[in-house]
């Protein structure tokens, strides 16, 4: 975590609390050391962001202190809301975990007024029966994706049978039940689908490719259109 978005962090869990918070659980929530908690705490300070320390007790924000609100209509509300809720159940455990920490910072700075509402979310549901079987190999196929890095696939076919791939990953896309690779398939010269939950094994390689015009994801999406409109 960058020292910009832990200060950003620090202070957020401060506003979260009435009362003082202490170094020991700032350093639990951010997974970092009891003393960058104190260096991070006098940057914060030095910033002109008035923090009260008490001594062997903890910190708190001086009384009064806010920063300027994000103003959302009801509906940016649900649709934020919605969205976090679906990457939680849907996506790895690092994307999940991205996305609450999302909320917090924008739970943060709410108005009262929103902060009840958001406080009373419990309609919007998303199911997570099965998160880890659908979202499996979610984070090492999102870092192969952006750091461009071929894959070694040990793939389950819909029959059955098992068979080896190197695939070029392109990006991942969910069908409101499974993940799936989109991928250029090496063995075949061709665009690929890949269900994360039929993935056997995968082998993260050293060697990178390139984004070809007609060898990308936009390059598949729009094949995929041409063909829905030819229907």
């Amino acid at each position: 975590m960058r020292k910009a978005e832990r200060l950003f962090q620090i202070l957020n869990i401060l506003r979260s609390r009435r009362g003082v918070t202490t170094a020991e659980h700032i350093a639990e929530e951010l997974n970092v050391s009891m003393r960058t908690v104190y260096r991070d705490i006098q940057a914060l300070s030095l910033s002109n962001i008035p923090i009260q320390s008490e001594a062997g007790v903890g910190y708190r924000l001086q009384p009064g202190f806010s920063l300027p609100p994000m103003m959302f209509e009801e509906d940016e509300l649900e649709a934020l809301l919605l969205g976090a809720k679906m990457v939680k159940g849907w996506s790895d455990s690092e994307l999940g975990q991205a996305a609450q920490r999302a909320l917090d910072k924008i739970h943060a700075v709410l108005p009262d007024r929103v902060q009840a509402y958001h406080q009373h979310d419990d309609w919007l549901i998303v199911t997570d029966f099965e998160r880890e079987l659908v979202s499996q190999f979610s984070q090492p196929i999102r870092h192969a994706v952006k750091k461009r890095l071929i894959l070694d696939l040990h793939y389950q076919r819909e029959d059955g049978r098992k068979s080896t791939r190197s695939v070029l990953p392109l990006g991942l896309i969910y069908w409101g039940k499974v993940w799936t690779l989109v991928a250029w398939c090496e063995l075949r010269k061709d665009y690929r689908l890949f269900r994360l939950d039929r993935i056997k094994r995968l082998d993260l390689t050293e060697k990178q490719f390139e984004i070809l015009e007609s060898r990308s994801l936009g390059h598949f999406m729009s094949l995929q259109t041409h063909k829905n409109q030819s229907n």
